[in-house]
């Protein structure tokens, strides 16, 4: 008999305090004055649950959605309420969790402890109707494949707790909790669904038949089937989308079964494996196939193959058109969960998110197109772009720039990147290779960091400065590290980058006092850090350049309100050069910037940041130990600090008048008369296996949580870790100790077998040389190229100057020098390829003047 497939719908409804952005528990005093057929009371004070009524249409289901929420929406508006239709409430907290009470929902309480405590959270669930309860266990068992991709889709919980969960449907791993989540397994007819019902209530675990929270549920009275694994979605059109799907996908199995088809054999660790996959990543990251056996497919890949694979049948429904418009809405503007990311990044406000999802709610049923602005024609969108999302809408920060360059011709293009080269070349931008002066690429189209993004990135990485400078000022003196078993005596002494003659320095001494950090996203737009570079970090007058750059070559471009000025770091920087002889008393001091000279890779950097810190510009020949004091040879000048921007270690260096001239320097940098800045030794911190022990770093010197999170990263100098690595050489990234500017590096995933096989051989020959890191798929952003913009990867290079360890002694300089990696690579180096482009950060005080969304 052919199943009846009517529909039908619930939707749990958060009740949001509109002034306090937070969940009210009114439910019982408004239930009391709203209908009973349209409107119940759920397992917590703070919900509402509409039911929708039985249906035949799409259309008519987005009618009645719509009138529920209007109707609610109009009954609590007095009370200074409104409902939010979200997997949580994205301020909700344990605290907030207030029992409806009832003798049932007591009894739950009492069984069920924290379990029940802990659910703040609100699903969708879906009912189609079928001709009888025999076959509606049969089709709940075939629908399984479909679930995942109705999850992704629906997913709109990734804050909970307050934080940020790292899942995008956090709801559905709450729910999984419950003892009778999940599926029920393979029964044949509806008695045997029954008696399974009745074994589990006679077992205690469960209390009644309503508490089979499977995650497709045949009635108990009636022949439907529900679909339960959903999150409330905010968009109407959201839940209609994923009702026509179900339905289809409902159609589909019964048509299987009259056909006498098998069901497609999933294994259970494997349906639960791909039910993870859709709440951890959603739309943004990769699904499991619909076959038998796990094939990892981009998001949008599965939903568009979960509705290819139902078109029979949504044809048959009559529902072919409507579902296929909704499903590339849906994906052109993301799922709630990717929305409400977005809308957090913008301040770091919680309450910004809880107003978004409320506006989406009582707004139109396909969402707010104006909000989107204008695609990107042609645009590849991929995971992770900073700058445009799905569907290739720009995000919000980026649309004036996006509307810009869409009114550039090719021509304009061709125009503005031949200014742009002129400048380069008439400004000599570029660094040394082989004594060659290579072009410095740039990119004309600007990075944009947000107030709240700087803020944090403040915050950690001025905290990671400060327990690298204590570790090398122990490191070189008493090693209370070493003593307090933190880290052993062979990781330290001997180590990369350990330099005997940096014990001479003076206790309490800085050693790092310019410090560089490279920087990539994660999957939700949160910065981990992948290097820290102590020794010789350069950048900065580059990052100066671009800035000029852009000002000289596109000074139409509309800047946003409170773009902080790159070049107020050349102050900072002298200031933190001089700060130890500003101590010592020293009336005018003076600092020098010490370069190998025009063959120096970094020569444009090192005459930039002499000329604009008012630094003297001199080579090691330069140089001269008189009267215990370091001075300028040309001039006689006392030096009272040294930027050492050369190659070579500093004790190593001679000149014909003085051979051991960096032993002397040395000499008056012990007894305090001269700074050494980029002391020896810092290289130690360069070590890529010192990387791995910077957070124990922060806890043991400043007995603080890092605040910024590092790549997970293997030591194959450990026996276990490397036969790890070995195993996994093609699927990570493994780089030399010592390495810098990429050379070394091997992306496992894009090598070559023999390129894998060699690396293997390498790690196995000398382990204590290597380091292996999982591969971070580095953010992209749009790039101006011939065609247009196109997405590139890119990082970001930070600076840090401090003048101790104490809090306020250290400072995020107000630049970043993002780099740009090649089309095809990651690798964003100089030397390997890479260019640049200018980073517009927003100031704090820009951001706190700004309400989201202004200009």
């Amino acid at each position: 008999m052919k199943a009846e497939l009517t529909l039908g719908a619930e939707e749990e409804l958060h009740l949001i305090d509109l002034e306090t952005k937070r969940l009210s528990a009114k439910a019982p005093q408004l239930l009391s004055k709203l209908p009973g057929d349209r409107y119940g009371a759920e397992l917590q004070r703070t919900t509402i649950e509409t039911n929708v009524p039985v249906v035949t249409t799409l259309t008519d289901l987005r009618t009645e959605i719509l009138a529920l929420r209007r109707d609610l929406t109009a009954a609590i508006a007095p009370s200074g309420l409104a409902i939010a239709s979200a997997g949580t409430a994205p301020r909700s907290e344990f605290a907030d969790f207030e029992l409806t009470t009832t003798g049932r929902y007591g009894r739950m309480q009492e069984q069920y402890r924290m379990l029940v405590d802990e659910q703040l959270i609100c699903g969708l669930q879906v009912h189609v109707g079928v001709s009888d309860r025999d076959l509606a266990v049969q089709i709940a068992q075939r629908v399984a494949p479909a679930l995942p991709v109705l999850l992704a889709l629906s997913a709109s919980s990734p804050y909970w707790n307050g934080q940020d969960t790292g899942y995008a449907s956090i709801r559905s791993i709450i729910w999984q909790r419950w003892p009778s989540a999940g599926s029920f397994g393979r029964i044949e007819t509806a008695a045997e669904y029954d008696q399974l019902l009745a074994d589990l209530i006679e077992s205690g675990v469960i209390a009644d038949s309503k508490m089979a929270y499977f995650d497709v549920r045949p009635s108990s009275h009636a022949p439907t089937l529900e679909l339960r694994v959903c999150d409330a979605t905010p968009v109407v059109d959201d839940a209609v989308v994923i009702a026509g799907l179900f339905r289809a996908a409902v159609k589909r199995a019964e048509d299987d079964i009259v056909a006498g088809a098998p069901p497609l054999a999933r294994k259970e660790p494997l349906h639960r494996a791909a039910m993870w996959q859709a709440a951890r990543a959603g739309l943004g990251g990769e699904l499991l196939a619909l076959g038998a056996h796990p094939e990892r497919v981009q998001a949008h890949l599965a939903v568009r193959q979960l509705v290819d694979r139902l078109r029979p049948q949504l044809e048959d429904l009559g529902d072919w058109g409507t579902v296929t418009d909704l499903v590339e809405q849906t994906l052109a503007r993301g799922n709630s969960a990717d929305r409400q990311r977005i809308a957090y990044a913008e301040r770091g406000e919680l309450d910004d998110v809880v107003t978004q999802v409320l506006e989406e709610t009582s707004g139109p049923t396909a969402g707010s197109a104006a909000d989107r602005g204008v695609a990107i024609p042609g645009y590849r969108v991929r995971r992770g772009d900073e700058a445009v999302g799905s569907g290739a809408f720009p995000r919000p920060a980026f649309r004036d720039l996006a509307t810009y360059f869409a009114r550039w011709t090719a021509a304009d293009t061709i125009d503005r990147c031949g200014v742009r080269d002129a400048w380069s070349s008439t400004n000599e931008l570029g660094f040394v290779v082989d004594g060659t002066r290579q072009p410095f690429g740039c990119d004309l189209v600007p990075r944009i960091v947000s107030a709240y993004e700087w803020s944090q990135l403040a915050a950690g990485l001025t905290q990671r400065a400060r327990a690298i400078e204590a570790f090398l000022q122990d490191a070189y003196g008493e090693r209370r590290v070493v003593r307090d078993g933190v880290l052993a005596e062979s990781q330290i002494v001997g180590a990369a980058g350990w330099r005997d003659e940096a014990e001479r320095l003076p206790a309490g001494t800085v050693h790092a006092p310019i410090q560089g950090f490279d920087l990539v996203r994660n999957e939700f737009g949160g910065w981990r850090v992948l290097e820290d570079n102590v020794r010789s970090p350069s950048g900065a007058a580059f990052a100066m350049a671009v800035r000029r750059l852009i000002d000289d070559v596109i000074p139409d471009a509309p800047r946003p309100d409170g773009l902080l000025d790159p070049s107020s770091a050349l102050p900072l920087l002298r200031d933190t050069l001089l700060a130890p002889a500003v101590a010592r008393g020293v009336t005018d001091p003076v600092a020098a910037l010490v370069s190998d000279g025009p063959t120096a890779g970094a020569w444009y950097e090192h005459r930039a940041l002499a000329d604009g810190a008012g630094l003297v510009l001199l080579t090691t020949a330069d140089l001269a130990v008189q009267d215990d004091l370091v001075v300028d040879s040309r001039t006689g000048q006392r030096l009272d600090a040294l930027y050492l921007r050369s190659d070579g270690n500093i004790v190593e260096i001679g000149t014909d008048d003085d051979p051991d001239l960096g032993a002397h320097i040395l000499d008056v940098a012990e007894a305090g008369d001269v700074f050494l800045a980029n002391a020896p030794g810092n290289a130690l911190v360069d070590d890529k296996a010192m990387y791995v022990a910077v957070p124990d770093l922060i806890w043991y010197y400043l007995e603080e949580k890092p605040l910024l999170e590092s790549v997970p990263t293997y030591r194959t100098s450990d026996e276990g870790e490397r036969l790890a690595v070995l195993d996994r050489v093609g699927e990570l990234v493994t780089k030399p100790v010592d390495g810098e500017g990429g050379r070394g590096v091997l992306i496992g995933p894009a090598a070559s077998a023999p390129e894998v096989a060699e690396r293997r051989h390498e790690i196995a020959t000398d382990p204590h040389r290597w380091v292996a890191q999982e591969v971070v798929q580095l953010s992209s952003h749009p790039t101006l190229t011939p065609t247009g913009l196109e997405p590139r990867h890119v990082d970001l290079r930070a600076f840090v100057y401090l003048t101790g360890t104490e809090p306020g002694q250290s400072t995020l300089a107000d630049f970043g020098l993002t780099r740009v990696a090649p089309e095809g690579s990651m690798v964003v180096n100089s030397s390997r390829g890479g260019g640049a482009k200018d980073t517009w950060i927003i100031g704090a005080a820009a951001a706190a003047a700004t309400p989201l969304g202004g200009n």
